[in-house]
């Protein structure tokens, strides 16, 4: 053996990911916590292989229009069920309710911000927006209740990751346009005059903030590996929130916002939902003790399942 040639290092673990900027900062925000936690894993052993999704492909049409949530998991979820990669690292606000038999999500990292931002041409608030300004969005969630608040708007599809869609921002292609804190804060972006949306002005979409990490449910090597990642709080919140959505039967072809918050040991979940076209709009809220949080979420999708006619998602 040639002293001076490096060992190749065969991976302990290979994380899944989408190729976005911010899809890759939260694979290697996994990865350092994998390390921390595990301080015999050496750098090498722990990889990141990119997986483009059909979502990342589909970029001149809303994701309601192109088939829903799954599009930026499939091709990540079939990897991990042919065994090409150990983990996945997904935003929990893109992952659909129903996962695929035998995958599991078996850590939530610590919650982030889960506000929403408005960004402007010039920096203004929702309200301080000009006279039908076009404002641009993929998230049928904020079109709904943005519309709700201010019908005069225009409201244009934008699809691309935070950079592309700061980008059009800046070109002038619309006057404003909504990014998740979360990813800013990620990202180490702070663009100048955004406006931190509080959850009265735009209830964050369900799971907000939360990073998810699936593997294969009976693999219980990579569970044990990822045991010490999971955070409870965030995984109370996040299982709330989702309970809420499946028993709406959410997707992206629907707007509906929840925030679930513990307080010692208290959970409060607001939770809303709206027309596609901002003309209704309904609200609801729970209380109770935070283990209790998935059968809150279901209790409020139900009670917002009754009072909906079945032509409540039609513009």
């Amino acid at each position: 053996m040639n002293p001076g040639k490096p060992v190749p290092v065969t991976p302990v673990l290979t994380i899944g990911t989408r190729g976005s900027p911010l899809a890759l900062a939260q694979a290697q925000e996994t990865r350092q916590r994998l390390l921390l936690a595990h301080p015999a894993l050496r750098e090498a052993e722990i990889v990141v292989r990119v997986i483009k999704t059909t979502g990342d492909r589909i970029q001149d049409r809303s994701l309601a229009d192109s088939g829903g949530k799954g599009l930026f998991t499939k091709e990540i979820e079939d990897a991990l069920l042919d065994g090409s990669i150990d983990l996945a690292v997904h935003s929990m606000k893109d992952m659909p309710t129903k996962l695929p038999e035998g995958l599991t999500i078996a850590a939530y990292l610590p919650r982030e911000d889960v506000r929403d931002v408005l960004l402007a041409l010039k920096p203004t608030t929702l309200a301080g927006l000009p006279q039908g300004a076009t404002v641009g969005t993929a998230s049928l969630r904020r079109k709904a209740f943005l519309l709700a608040r201010r019908p005069d708007l225009s409201v244009v599809t934008f699809r691309g990751n935070v950079q592309t869609r700061l980008r059009k921002l800046e070109d002038g292609n619309v006057a404003a346009t909504f990014l998740a804190l979360a990813g800013l804060h990620r990202l180490k972006i702070a663009p100048p005059g955004m406006q931190v949306l509080s959850p009265e002005e735009m209830l964050p979409a369900v799971a907000q903030g939360a990073i998810g990490i699936e593997c294969r449910e009976d693999d219980a090597r990579v569970r044990d590996f990822l045991a010490p990642l999971d955070d409870a709080p965030t995984r109370l919140r996040a299982e709330a929130e989702r309970a809420l959505l499946a028993a709406l039967d959410g997707s992206c072809r629907t707007p509906i916002a929840a925030l679930a918050e513990i307080d010692n040991g208290h959970m409060r979940l607001r939770a809303a939902i709206a027309r596609p076209d901002g003309t209704e709009l309904m609200e609801t809220e729970r209380d109770g003790a935070a283990g209790e949080g998935i059968a809150l979420g279901a209790d409020a999708g139900a009670e917002l399942r009754r009072r909906i006619g079945p032509d409540f998602f039609t513009p």
